[in-house]
């Protein structure tokens, strides 16, 4: 069966030790998804039960589960095989568009001195035979190009340069320096490194998890409106409709208060392993805007600038190519870039377009995120100005807060040990029960 990762890093996270509310709590899952995950990952990595004399139930995993796990399912290890492999495979595609970038520049340029040598030779062909001064403005425009442009074609290694002497100083360099090397930084330039928000909605229910946990498992709905997106006008922002997922996710109990506010109440998170205290917690839920590139300024100059010498390269190369009476008498490499000419054209055109269009999209995405960060901060103001009102529901939310931790010394069971070693070790605490009940039944019979 396969395993909720979710569950298995809660677990993790929580010390090995857990209850169904601590895991749904910490990430952010409902409680049934949690109660399942929980019921597998037990099953499959010989956890133990422990019920307490109230009956509730903890989980003790050992701290080798995931051993235990790769070493029964070739599933999982034909997956973290594959992982490995696959990050060797999409770091070659992320260096492939540099390596294309850099062959297109070679071939380019290559074909483009091919062409010149050519047709300088046809033009010192045409001065010995008393031609004109023509053909030295032909070679002068491209010369002129190349040497404009070599400084851009060389910009990364005097950037490189740099960096190293940064590095040998011990200085921690500048705030735009970047991790990747060159090749790297092209393909972020070019398609940016991930949405930085992926894990938004785990980081959402965590939250709220953890705030319910830190209020004793009640609260009141705007105690988690900081932390939720569409919230509502009107009649559904009154009737506080935006609470049913949270408490259909956390098996939430509504409950009015005799002046009608409604405040949440949710059992199973009142329920852990351990008294974890209360846990630090966003005042709301955060998106972070989406950089164009994580590679530094440096690097994306150096590839805004190949990208520039490799289009107009291209475009003098097409230029040079309109006399296809040279193609055809001079063949070989030079008709197979002929063939491929379009190619390179396309290429040179999509490598600067595509950023292009792209820091344009960021843009508006990050106005977006901005705009629902300040929604939400305003809705966490909010709730730090509370008036009368809403500290009397929060007062009456209280009244059904509480705890239960799940010690060691509440055990009245655990499959950790056989049952008679268990009643052996609990005799005295079974004798005492029974006494109390013998005297309770004798004082009720006088």
């Amino acid at each position: 069966m396969s395993q909720n990762t979710a569950v298995m890093k809660a677990v993790e996270s929580l010390g090995y030790r857990v209850t169904v509310g601590d895991v749904a709590a910490q990430a952010g899952l409902d409680l049934n998804m949690a109660q399942q995950g929980l019921n597998a990952l037990a099953a499959d990595t010989q956890a133990h039960l422990q019920v307490s004399d109230a009956g509730e139930i903890a989980y003790e995993f050992p701290k080798s589960f995931r051993a235990i796990l790769r070493n029964k399912y070739w599933r999982i290890r034909f997956q973290q095989t594959w992982e490995r492999v696959w990050s060797v495979l999409f770091y070659i595609i992320r260096i492939s568009f540099g390596i294309l970038l850099l062959l297109s520049i070679v071939v380019i340029m290559v074909a483009i001195a091919i062409l010149l040598i050519a047709l300088s030779s046809a033009s010192q062909k045409d001065d010995d035979r008393g031609g004109g001064f023509g053909g030295g403005g032909m070679i002068f425009i491209p010369r002129f190009w190349i040497g404009d442009l070599y400084w851009l074609f060389n910009y990364d290694t005097r950037y490189g340069r740099r960096r190293q002497r940064v590095s040998r100083g011990g200085s921690r360099g500048r705030a735009d320096d970047s991790n990747m090397n060159f090749l790297e930084a092209i393909f972020s330039f070019l398609f940016g490194d991930g949405n930085p928000n992926a894990d938004l909605e785990e980081r959402r229910w965590q939250e709220i998890g953890t705030v319910i946990q830190n209020n004793g498992g009640a609260i009141v709905a705007e105690q988690i409106v900081p932390y939720l997106d569409n919230v509502g006008e009107g009649w559904a922002k009154e009737d506080e409709d935006y609470a049913l997922p949270v408490l259909t996710r956390f098996n939430g109990i509504p409950e009015v208060s005799p002046k009608g506010d409604i405040i949440y109440h949710f059992p199973e998170l009142q329920v852990t392993a351990r008294d974890r205290g209360r846990l630090a917690v966003p005042a709301y839920l955060k998106e972070i805007p989406q950089k164009f590139s994580e590679a530094s300024s440096g690097q994306i100059a150096g590839a805004i600038g190949l990208g520039i010498f490799n289009f107009v390269g291209a475009l003098v190369l097409g230029g040079l190519l309109q006399d296809q009476s040279v193609v055809a008498e001079l063949g070989g490499f030079i008709a197979f870039v002929n063939g491929i000419y379009w190619i390179l054209l396309g290429y040179g055109t999509a490598f600067l377009s595509i950023p292009a269009i792209r820091y344009f999209w960021v843009q508006r995405r990050n106005a977006a995120i901005a705009h629902r960060n300040e929604e939400r901060q305003e809705r966490a103001m909010a709730l730090n100005a509370a008036g009368p009102e809403l500290h009397e529901k929060i007062d009456f939310a209280r009244q059904f807060a509480a705890q239960t931790v799940v010690t060691e010394a509440d055990l009245a069971y655990t499959t950790a040990k056989d049952l008679t070693e268990q009643e052996y070790e609990q005799r005295e605490k079974l004798d005492a029960e029974w006494q109390k009940r013998l005297e309770a039944s004798d004082g009720g019979t006088l």
